[in-house]
């Protein structure tokens, strides 16, 4: 539970943090921005009003003579509406130029390029070259340009009521961020709580299961990977809990199919060290029997085990596959006809050689071969096919018997899985057809089976070819 809270606090903080940086941003830019334009618009209008002091002055007297003089007065003694020191217009040095080379300044030229009233580096009487005069503003006077006004130096700083709305632009945005900030942290700890609240759920269930209880469920509502996780999960679930179930038949099973011929052995063997029983030889012949019994149980568990260490060792030499199949049918024709069931081959044999373990293919094939005679009833037949598909040869064992139902199916492979009683008569422990698996998996191959109930069984064997 603390991981969890751990995640939950994390991405709260994520939120937080992804908020918080985003309104910095936005904030800065928009303060930047907003001082930009302020400035601008306070160039603007100072440049206007001194060409439109400075046209007006034309218009009144017809000339540009004394026009410098008016200027300077303008500058030191600002009409109402007529920006001033501060505002746009810096104060007149006693030389009669403009200082403070870091605020703007205007110079003005007559039509001929001529500077009339000087800035910067320009004098009075200097004439400004063609392409100087082209960056400038005209002054015109009756729709006719009658001079030329030129800015030279920087923006001038804010006035204070512009700084007055600046820093009550900047409240505004801080207030929007604190409440945006206290937004996001709402929406970030439901979020965060939505997000980790699949995962509290398979926390407590992985903590269930590691108390014995197997079989657990995760319902997620969603569509996404943390459903996708939950659905892994539970998939996980039911198979061990399945599995578990099983070994715990199979050791059931096992068990059974070892204490039943230990008890006869043990009986029989009692008996005759009591002389109550003669050594005759059917008698020892019921013991052997027993014996061979107990034989092949162990084999047959040591082969499973070696095949999920991956240690089940193949002795692999070219066969063709219509040999293998006569030869495997010739070693269970007379348990065939003692069943009254007809057992067939069919294959070409033009099929290509491969190479197999034939000990234990043959132990694969009888372990089918016997599953199939069990279950198919007098009259039967079983067929042994071998075909090629591409690069893969295919080997088929179909009878026309009982057949398996769809619900135990998809599990007659599986280790230490029991079927039902249609597949488990007389004794059985459900290991042929794991043993079948894993031999044909150590081989490099695949096998399935399709059935229908009163249909018979077909199972499949596909291997590579080289």
């Amino acid at each position: 539970m603390k991981r969890s809270g751990s995640i939950t606090a994390k991405l709260i903080l994520a939120f937080l943090a992804v908020s918080v940086t985003v309104l910095a941003l936005a904030s800065g830019i928009t303060y930047w921005l907003t001082v930009r334009e302020f400035k601008q618009l306070v160039f603007n209008q100072s440049r206007d009003q001194f060409v439109s002091d400075v046209g007006l002055y034309y218009q009144m007297n017809g000339s540009w003579e004394g026009v410098q003089e008016y200027v300077n007065l303008r500058n030191t003694s600002p009409q109402p509406g007529v920006p001033g020191p501060g505002v746009g217009q810096p104060p007149v040095n006693p030389n009669g130029g403009q200082n403070l080379p870091s605020s703007i300044t205007f110079l003005l030229a007559d039509v001929t390029g001529k500077v009339l009233v000087p800035a910067g580096q320009f004098q009075v009487g200097q004439t400004l070259p063609s392409a100087t005069l082209e960056q400038g503003t005209a002054v015109d006077v009756s729709r006719k340009q009658v001079g030329t006004v030129l800015v030279i130096g920087s923006p001038p700083p804010l006035g204070g009521l512009e700084l007055q709305y600046l820093n009550r632009t900047n409240m505004a945005l801080l207030y929007a961020a604190l409440g945006a900030a206290l937004v996001s942290l709402g929406l970030g700890t439901i979020l965060a709580r939505t997000l980790t609240h699949p995962l509290r759920k398979l926390t407590a269930a992985i903590h269930a299961m590691a108390k014995g209880d197997l079989k657990q469920h995760v319902q997620v509502n969603s569509s996404d990977e943390l459903s996708e996780l939950a659905t892994a999960f539970n998939q996980m679930s039911a198979d061990l809990d399945r599995l578990n179930i099983s070994r715990r038949q199979m050791t059931a099973d096992i068990a059974h199919d070892l204490r039943s011929p230990l008890t006869v052995i043990g009986g029989y063997v009692e008996s005759i060290r009591d002389g109550v029983l003669k050594p005759t030889p059917e008698r020892l012949d019921t013991i052997h029997a027993e014996v061979m019994h107990l034989q092949r149980l162990v084999e047959d568990l040591r082969t499973l085990s070696q095949a999920d260490a991956g240690e089940l060792r193949l002795h692999r030499e070219p066969m063709a596959p219509l040999a293998l199949l006569e030869q495997i049918a010739k070693s269970y024709n007379q348990m065939a006809a003692q069943n009254k069931v007809t057992l067939e081959v069919q294959a070409q044999p033009d099929l290509p050689v491969i190479r197999l373990d034939q000990d234990r293919m043959a132990q694969v094939f009888g372990n089918l071969i016997g599953n199939s005679l069990r279950y198919t009833p007098q009259g039967g037949r079983i067929l042994l096919t071998a075909g090629q598909e591409k690069d893969m040869l295919i080997f088929h064992v179909q009878d026309n018997g009982q057949g398996i139902s769809p619900e135990v199916l998809p599990y007659i492979f599986d280790r230490f899985y029991r079927a039902d009683s249609a597949r488990s008569q007389g004794g059985e422990s459900g290991l042929g057809l794991a043993i079948a698996r894993s031999v044909v998996e150590a081989h490099g191959g695949s096998i399935s089976a399709e059935s229908a109930v009163g249909q018979g069984t077909k199972i499949k064997m596909v291997f590579p070819l080289p």
